[in-house]
């Protein structure tokens, strides 16, 4: 539902951009064909990338359509000329690290030799002119008409991978305490999942952060973002260790079974933990994490003194104990009362 809001926004912005572009040329008297793929490119997902990659593009733009004029002044509209613009304008913008326009200046460039026949300086002018319509519009477009908000989309998500690592808490353990044998692809995949899902938010809150420089209620809830930067860490390494368990030998599990009771039991309360922020009870959580270290302690006096010299050779119920009482303490952090205040803010 996100990435539909995301797209969707960006297409109608395209569209107005296009409109009020072609509008603008065709007022001049001015092929709009340029300044509409310029308008097009320059949408970007922040305003600051679109005035970033736009001071770019416009000088690329200029040395394409510089390159056009020259061939076609040498040799014409031919094969060469097409072929000698692009690969010049290419290499150029190359060469001056103008890789964001090197796109939009190839196009502009072979476009060109297709439309000019008479005066070639007044046609490079003219190509500025409509370059210039494109990013300014679509630059205006971006910044006064869905302006980028991320804000929610967020929130939704850091809430999201919390569920998801939830469920994904409670399916390892239900498989490692009772069914040893279970094929753990399915698993795997659902980390890689959540990998994925983290990423991805990471790259919105850098989008919502560039729009600090623009928008200051940005600016303002600074504190928000960086909050969801820290419970995104905390996520991530909580995925790093759902990923560790899946590894973990389950053949020679000496658990009894009121032991592996109490173990689920502290998990399926974890998990409801991540499930249902709201319902958080930080002195039952503390209570719980008491238990798993007793657990902990009891089976780490089993470790003989060889086992310690080698600890890749560690019991598994001795490892599987540390990364769920790491799990305990990562999602303690994740719920702390600053991040929690914060959080109920952000949603009014």
């Amino acid at each position: 539902m996100r990435s539909f809001h995301f797209s969707g926004g960006r297409i109608v912005k395209t569209g107005i951009a296009i409109f009020l572009t072609a509008t603008i040329c065709l007022w001049f008297g001015w092929p709009p064909v340029f300044a509409v793929i310029t308008a097009i490119v320059t949408i970007e997902p922040t305003v600051s990338d679109s005035i970033k990659k736009g001071l770019v593009r416009f000088p690329a733009s200029a040395i394409g359509s510089a390159f056009a004029v020259l061939f076609i002044s040498l040799f014409g509209n031919s094969p060469i000329t097409y072929t000698l613009a692009a690969v010049a304008t290419i290499l150029v913008c190359y060469r001056l690290n103008l890789h964001a326009g090197l796109l939009v200046a190839t196009l502009t460039s072979v476009a060109m030799v297709e439309v000019i026949h008479d005066d070639v300086l007044v046609s490079f002018f003219i190509r500025l002119g409509t370059t210039t319509i494109g990013l300014l519009v679509s630059t205006a477009v971006n910044m006064l008409v869905f302006p980028p908000n991320y804000r929610k989309d967020i929130l939704q998500s850091i809430q999201s991978i919390s569920e998801r690592a939830g469920s994904m808490l409670e399916q390892t353990f239900q498989t490692i305490l009772f069914n040893s044998d279970a094929n753990r692809q399915e698993e795997k995949l659902i980390v890689k999942g959540l990998t994925i899902e983290v990423r991805k938010t990471e790259k919105l809150i850098h989008f919502q952060r560039d729009e600090s420089s623009l928008y200051p209620w940005v600016r303002e809830r600074e504190a928000e973002l960086q909050m969801a930067e820290k419970q995104l860490l905390f996520l991530h390494n909580l995925e790093f260790h759902l990923d560790a368990l899946l590894y973990i030998p389950l053949h020679t599990l000496t658990w009894s079974t009121a032991e592996r009771e109490i173990i689920m039991h502290a998990v399926t309360e974890l998990a409801n933990d991540l499930k249902h922020s709201v319902d958080y009870d930080h002195e039952k959580h503390q209570c719980q994490v008491k238990n798993m270290s007793d657990l902990f302690w009891d089976n780490s006096k089993n470790i003989t003194a060889s086992d310690a010299l080698r600890p890749t050779e560690f019991p598994p119920e001795f490892t599987i104990l540390y990364e769920l009482i790491t799990i305990y303490d990562l999602v303690d952090k994740f719920f702390d009362p600053e991040s929690m205040k914060i959080e109920k803010n952000a949603e009014k």
